[in-house]
Formats: C-alpha cells, sequence, structure tokens
C-alpha cells in the first residue's frame, strides 16, 4: 500500500506571514492560525499520512519558513520565487534551512494584475529554470486563463505543471462549457496533472452533496485519468465548505466501483511519484 498523500494545504502563522485575504466576517472558519499540529489533526481524521503544503501567498520569507515544517506530517513544499528574478538564489535561501523536501513553485496567477503573466517572457525563463532543478510548477488560474496555461505547458514540454483546484470550475449548477473546453485542451498534454480539490471551499456547508460535485469530477477522470489526478483538501479553506471530511467523502463515494490502483493513484500514488520522484512501494 503506497503512502497516502494530501496534495494541497495551506499552514499560516499570521503574526509572521500577513493573510490579509481572509476576511473575518465571511471566513470566521479561517480566521485563525493552522500550523503542523492541526494538520497533522486532519491527516488522522480522513485517513492520510502526509500532505503537500503549498504557499499561500506570494511571499519568499513565508516560503523558507514553510520549508522548515515538520518532516513527520509535511511531505513537501510547493513554495513561491519571483519567476521574473534570478531563480537560483532564491531557491538555495529556501533549501539552506529547510527540514522537508522543496517540490515545487506556484505563483497566485489568478489574481496577479497582469493577466497575462503567464505569457511573459521572464516568466517563461524562470519556467526553464525550475525544470533545470528538477521541480513542478502549480498552475492556480481561473477557468479562462486554462488556454494560457495549456500554451506555456506545450512550450516547456520537460517542465511537469500540476493543475491546482481542477482549473476553477464553477459552482454547481452554473454553464461549465467554457471551463470544461479549456480544462480538456489542457489535459490533452502529457506533462500536465491535475488536483481533484478545491472544489468545495467556495460552497455554503450543508447546501451540497457528492452528487452535485459529478459535473467536475466525470470530466476529470475521463480527460485525465487516475493515473494523472491527485487528491487535495484545500484546507484549511475545505472548512468553509463544510471540512475537510464531508469533502473526501463525497470524493470517496463518486469513486465508489472504481479499482483499487485507481483509488491509490488518486490519494497518494500520483502525488508521491510528481512531487517526490519516487515509486512507492506496495
Amino acid at each position: 500500500m503506497s503512502a497516502r498523500i494530501d496534495s494541497h494545504v495551506h499552514l499560516w502563522n499570521r503574526a509572521l506571514d500577513p493573510q490579509d485575504w481572509i476576511d473575518p466576517e465571511t471566513m470566521a472558519a479561517i480566521d485563525q492560525d493552522f500550523g503542523t499540529g492541526e494538520l497533522g489533526t486532519m491527516l488522522t481524521e480522513t485517513g492520510m499520512d502526509q500532505a503537500i503544503v503549498v504557499q499561500p501567498s506570494n511571499s519568499l520569507n513565508e516560503s523558507i519558513r514553510l520549508a522548515q515544517s515538520d518532516p513527520s506530517v509535511v511531505a513537501g513544499l510547493v513554495a513561491w520565487v519571483d519567476l521574473t528574478k534570478d531563480v537560483g538564489p532564491q531557491l538555495e535561501s529556501i533549501l539552506a534551512t529547510a527540514s522537508v523536501p522543496l517540490v515545487g513553485v506556484r505563483h497566485l496567477a489568478h489574481i496577479d494584475p497582469d493577466p497575462a503573466w503567464l505569457l511573459r517572457d521572464d516568466v517563461g525563463r524562470g519556467l526553464d529554470a525550475l525544470e533545470r532543478a528538477g521541480l513542478c510548477f502549480d498552475l492556480v488560474l481561473r477557468h479562462w486563463q486554462l488556454p494560457q496555461a495549456a500554451g506555456v505547458a506545450a512550450r516547456h514540454e520537460k517542465l511537469t505543471f500540476v493543475l491546482d483546484h481542477l482549473g476553477g470550475p464553477p459552482a454547481p449548477g452554473v454553464e461549465a462549457g467554457v471551463w470544461e473546453s479549456g480544462f480538456r485542451e489542457l489535459a490533452r498534454l502529457p506533462n500536465v496533472v491535475a488536483k481533484v480539490s478545491g472544489l468545495t471551499s467556495g460552497l455554503v456547508p450543508g447546501s451540497w452533496a457528492a452528487r452535485d460535485l459529478r459535473y467536475a469530477i466525470e470530466p476529470a477522470l475521463e480527460a485525465f485519468g487516475p493515473h494523472r489526478l491527485m487528491y487535495g483538501t484545500d484546507w484549511p479553506l475545505a472548512e468553509l465548505g463544510g471540512g475537510a471530511g464531508p469533502w473526501k467523502n463525497a470524493l470517496e463515494t463518486l469513486l465508489e466501483g472504481a479499482r483499487q490502483d485507481d483509488r491509490d493513484r488518486l490519494f497518494g500514488t500520483t502525488a508521491a511519484e510528481v512531487y517526490l520522484k519516487q515509486i512507492p512501494v506496495r
């Protein structure tokens, strides 16, 4: 049995790294600090072994601190570096005091003031540097940025791209054709994998059931297949939609009838292969 890895969680200590995007009125469930102790509790409750921590803000100092996390619960870190600057020294500053592996980099492209940030030449040079360093690049996007991502991934065919949150499908019941078209275009590229994550973080607790998420899960399974998908909670943001437990239970329900090997891949093997560059012992 391979390690069970939650591929997308966040940690923050707001005294050191303020998270100004947290609205105390609408996000009361996450209006607090979250460390590895809370993460360990969540992993135990959801039956997982470790998690990939993903930076919540574009901050090198935050990434340096997150790299010092407890390796018993954190399998690796997706950090932030400024891809428009010299990438090497920034990576070295993270690795200098790291206690967990640096496995990838992410930029909050979905809220960058430049809507075409992904297409910049200097960003492209930064992506080349990530490829040379053997790291992945996480894509956090709005659905209208999916065609941009497909173009970039095609130009950097030796770099692995990890699509966060299935590329931001609309809420259940909203027309999803534009998202699905861009999503399937990106899925055609063999150097792209995707996280089944973040689908309930924007929903009202108690307002959704597993069946409401089929519109996103079924195209993901068809387009990527289980071998290129990985489960993530988007915790603690998952608390906004009712919690990590209900989300995992919903996904388990939607995977009923799937082969055990496919379930193992989605709940850990794919993340271990992509991020940790290893095939877990079965």
